[in-house]
């Protein structure tokens, strides 16, 4: 009796492309699981002592104010 086959890829890329092969989807943050302990403590550490995000958070905050409140401006000008 002769060998049975034991292997083939026939018609695989076609079944794959019937849905699309799409790229895995990314998460917001990627997971710590596993990470190196030293860095992620330095990594919290930083986070809880650096300022220049809230500082940034607040120019933005009032860079906002301050366009509506000139667009405003605009608005009762033009009525």
């Amino acid at each position: 009796m002769a060998k049975s086959k034991n292997h083939t890829n026939h018609n695989q890329n076609r079944k794959a492309h019937r849905n699309g092969i799409k790229r895995p989807k990314k998460s917001r943050f990627e997971s710590t699981l596993g990470m190196d302990a030293k860095f992620l403590k330095n990594q919290r550490f930083s986070k809880k002592h650096n300022l220049k995000p809230l500082k940034q958070m607040k120019k933005t905050q009032e860079n906002l104010a301050h366009k509506q409140a000139k667009a405003a401006k605009k608005t009762a000008v033009a009525k």
